[in-house]
């Protein structure tokens, strides 16, 4: 892969250009920058970006120009340096790899946070990451450790890993979709270990998510709540899609991303089913738009002045770079491509002047909250760079 290194008289001469005060205007001299020059002056920001343990960037808003830090504790603190870890194999460039290895270690005492089911995000994100890299034999170890307190929080008579902690008086056992993205770990722990307790549960937790969590026509329902006498079914609501019959975009991304992971690791067939419908549902909807990017929930009545969902179309557009491979569907590499294609550009890459370590404009975070409304955050780029790196790489290898 040609090397995007960030460094050398170009990109030095643009930012120098940049921040000249005689009659620059740096919004126009943005539009003529060629995308690649405008990418590695974002990678050079998040490289320069000064982290410590309590101030990992997790989302900039352009409205109030402000950046949004988060102590490791927070279910997206993996992605920064998971982002320095995916840039250094983008560019070979060492300086990446040296931050993201300092930047990891502020996030190893999740590794026995047994309050959180976000430990595939926090830690396969940053020391997964870092594994494939280094073959450290210390990540290694937190991997497993971090695997042993997620079974934690599994229940065999629901089967499935819980989710959060809060509204207990509302849900008695609430399960998200987001939790499949986190099974990564749990497969890994055993590739790594030997030990298959974590396999059997990451598939126990897949097989009940496959019966509970999609509607009839493969949409996703966003919490399952559960009762744990009995392990059935209570209710199927939503948290962060508009309504409860709703499908909210980033969740549907989830379920795809989730059960193409795990064909990966098992080749039950009814995982790569459901990756496929799952799929389906999302690229043949009358509401995804044409460069597609999903507005954040597909049905969002105020559609088509919605918000846009960067983030989830980085993990749909990733995931299908890899349900290609499975399938053989040029659909699939279509949409990923298609993707790549839309956010390369200056609608969705950040200008050269704003100072902040992200790369993408326009994902929706928490809309019911109206939390991180049309920002830049961290699981966006972090997918944005791994869609690169798998398209890449599925030019040399069947499977990415």
């Amino acid at each position: 892969m040609g090397k995007l290194w960030v460094k050398g008289f170009g990109v030095f001469f643009i930012l120098a250009l940049l921040s000249c005060k005689e009659n620059t205007n740096k919004k126009e001299i943005a539009k003529i920058l060629p995308v690649d020059s405008l990418l590695q002056i974002r990678y050079q920001k998040i490289l320069d970006y000064p982290v410590d343990s309590v101030s990992i960037p997790r989302s900039f808003d352009p409205k109030i120009n402000k950046i949004f830090k988060v102590a490791p504790k927070d279910w997206t603190s993996g992605f920064y340096p998971g982002n320095l870890w995916q840039l250094y194999k983008l560019t070979e460039n060492e300086a990446f790899k040296s931050k993201a290895r300092d930047v990891t270690a502020y996030i190893e005492k999740e590794k026995f946070n047994y309050g959180t089911h976000d430990m595939g995000f926090k830690i396969y994100s940053s020391f997964g990451e870092g594994f494939e890299v280094t073959k450290n034999e210390h990540y290694e170890n937190v991997i497993i450790e971090s695997a042993g307190t997620l079974a934690t929080r599994f229940n065999e008579t629901v089967g499935s890993i819980r989710s959060w902690d809060f509204n207990k008086d509302i849900w008695e056992y609430p399960v998200i979709i987001d939790n499949m993205m986190n099974l990564e770990l749990l497969f890994e722990a055993t590739k790594i270990s030997g030990d298959s307790a974590f396999h059997k549960i990451a598939v126990q937790h897949a097989n009940t998510t496959l019966i509970n969590h999609f509607r009839d026509n493969n949409s996703s329902f966003h919490v399952i709540a559960y009762d744990t006498i009995s392990g059935n079914v209570i209710d199927k609501v939503t948290h962060q899609g508009y309504n409860d019959s709703s499908s909210w975009a980033r969740g549907q991304a989830w379920g795809i991303y989730g059960f193409t992971m795990c064909y990966r690791y098992t080749n039950n067939p009814v995982y790569l089913e459901q990756a496929e419908k799952s799929a389906e549902f999302y690229l043949k909807h009358k509401n995804l738009p044409d460069d597609g990017i999903p507005f954040w929930d597909f049905d969002d009545p105020s559609l088509p002045n919605a918000l846009k969902d960067v983030s989830a179309a980085t993990v749909v557009a990733s995931a299908l770079v890899e349900l290609a491979s499975f399938t053989n569907k040029s659909l699939y590499s279509d949409y990923s491509k298609l993707v790549l294609r839309t956010l390369k550009s200056n609608e969705y890459i950040l200008s050269p002047e704003i100072e902040a370590p992200f790369i993408l404009k326009h994902s929706t975070g928490n809309w019911p909250k109206k939390d991180e409304m049309d920002v830049s955050i961290n699981y966006a780029d972090f997918y944005f760079l791994e869609l690169m790196l798998r398209l890449e790489n599925s030019k040399h290898k069947k499977t990415p």
